[in-house]
């Protein structure tokens, strides 16, 4: 499934709902809560995830939690409002779209 222009908002609110992880562990909760629509590949998140550290919207540690060290990424005050307001943008278009299509019956039309 084509995730661009929503991957920031689903970035956010996994890490709203699971609360700090590492890279695998976001990818893995991306996958596991969207019942495998959303199996993304490392390169796609790990941009994503940058891009949201440099504007601020997350921010990252370095943990020693297991023998390797991982990046830990979590949301920071503004990544958090930044969900609320995209979240808030997403219903606004999914329920224009649903006013456009009407509802879907059994022939696929209205």
């Amino acid at each position: 499934m084509d995730v661009r222009g929503n991957l920031d908002l689903l970035l956010l609110a996994v890490l709203a709902a699971e609360g700090p992880g590492h890279g695998y562990a976001l990818i893995a909760a991306l996958r596991d809560r969207s019942e495998g629509v959303f199996d993304l590949p490392e390169g796609t998140v790990y941009p994503a995830l940058h891009r949201l550290e440099r504007a601020g919207l997350v921010a990252s540690r370095w943990e020693q939690a297991t023998p390797r060290k991982r990046r830990v990424y979590e949301l920071t005050s503004e990544g958090r409002l930044a969900r609320v307001n995209k979240q808030r943008e997403w219903r606004s278009f999914v329920d224009g779209v649903q006013s456009v299509l009407g509802p879907i019956t059994a022939r696929g039309t209205a």
